[in-house]
């Protein structure tokens, strides 16, 4: 094998991971949508994180990581950021499209990757992201515009989102795949709490099981396991790009599974987002190297 196969296929691997990492997870959240009726928003975030805790916990063997303080912090922040953006985009897709939902929550990287920037350029994206948030929140009449409640639980996941970004390569750089199972379980026990309270002994049926079990796989299992590779594996402009189709896909995901259809503004204002999301990561001032993956 040649040196520009090899490169091709360092490049293609961690890529392709990113695609059915995004493919799952969308396709966990619709399936996830049936729990609602049943348990909650809450109660089906902590299904979802407690099954995939143990799920990952037996695969990863998280214990095998050896932390110091400063690590062990960011793991920390990493699975309580975790937590919380999968309660947040649960309950915010309660009520509005799943499309719609990671639009909205796409705001958080967005941020991230603008985060400090003065140049003119990067005011493009800036207005371009404003401009679709208004096309997507209640304004007026308009029959475009979305739940406003739903709209700021999806903020909300972004900003959480944001801090997963953040936390989840400094901590994944070290540690890799084995970060994504210990912040599952962080994030696992952050938040069953809050689904308990909520759902109560509903929590026990058994007949949820092999929805959870799916849900857990589809949604968090598989698809963090799989950014975690990739994160660690790919430059941040590229991860950053690739990572902006995710809300075309949550919106194919939302159309195909759950007969959501959007309006021509609603798919206006996610174009912008994500044209505004590839902008600001491809025109990045720095494009620091990917972190060394650990063995």
């Amino acid at each position: 094998m040649n040196t520009y196969t090899r490169n091709l296929t360092s490049m293609l691997f961690p890529v392709g991971l990113l695609l059915i990492a995004m493919i799952s997870i969308q396709s966990g959240a619709s399936l996830a949508k049936s729990l609602f009726p049943l348990v909650g928003a809450q109660g089906t975030t902590a299904l979802r994180l407690i099954f995939a805790s143990i799920i990952m916990v037996v695969l990863l063997r998280p214990w095998r990581a050896r932390m110091d303080r400063a690590a062990l912090r960011s793991v920390i922040i990493y699975g309580m950021a975790l937590g919380g953006m999968n309660l947040m985009f649960y309950m915010s897709v309660r009520t509005i499209p799943l499309g719609i939902a990671v639009a909205l929550e796409f705001t958080g990287p967005l941020a991230v990757a603008l985060l400090g920037s003065r140049r003119a350029l990067d005011f493009v994206w800036i207005v371009l992201a404003i401009m679709g948030l208004l096309l997507l929140v209640p304004l007026g009449n308009s029959t475009a515009a979305v739940d406003p409640v739903g709209a700021c639980y999806a903020l909300a996941a972004g900003a959480c989102w944001a801090l997963y970004i953040l936390y989840g390569q400094k901590a994944g750089a070290e540690h890799g795949v084995q970060t994504a199972a210990l912040g599952v379980v962080i994030a696992a026990l952050f938040i069953a709490p809050v689904g308990i309270v909520h759902a109560g002994t509903a929590l026990l049926n058994p007949i949820l099981i092999p929805a959870a079990l799916g849900i857990a796989v589809l949604s968090t299992a598989l698809p963090y396991s799989l950014e975690m590779i990739a994160l660690t594996r790919l430059p941040a402009r590229t991860f950053g790009t690739l990572m902006s189709m995710e809300p075309v896909i949550a919106a194919l995901s939302g159309l195909i599974f759950l007969s959501e259809m959007l309006t021509n503004i609603q798919w206006l204002a996610i174009l912008a987002i994500i044209t505004a999301s590839v902008g600001a990561t491809l025109t990045m001032k720095r494009q620091g190297p990917a972190p060394v993956p650990a063995d």
